[in-house]
């Protein structure tokens, strides 16, 4: 994929409105519960490694 450039006579700038208190709220529940959920996954899907020692004599 190639640098995408701008053409003449465009901006690609966005500048986007300003958040309402309660959608600030909103993103900030939303962001904690997805970091809970992704951590609950993460605690499932690890598994313990036990490792041998083996002695040669």
């Amino acid at each position: 994929m190639g640098f995408i450039r701008e053409p003449e006579g465009v901006d690609f700038v966005i500048q986007g409105k300003p958040l309402t208190e309660k959608q600030k709220k909103e993103l900030s529940a939303f962001i904690k519960a997805d970091k809970e959920k992704n951590q609950r996954e993460k605690r499932k899907t690890k598994s313990v490694v036990k490792t041998k020692k083996i002695f040669s004599v």
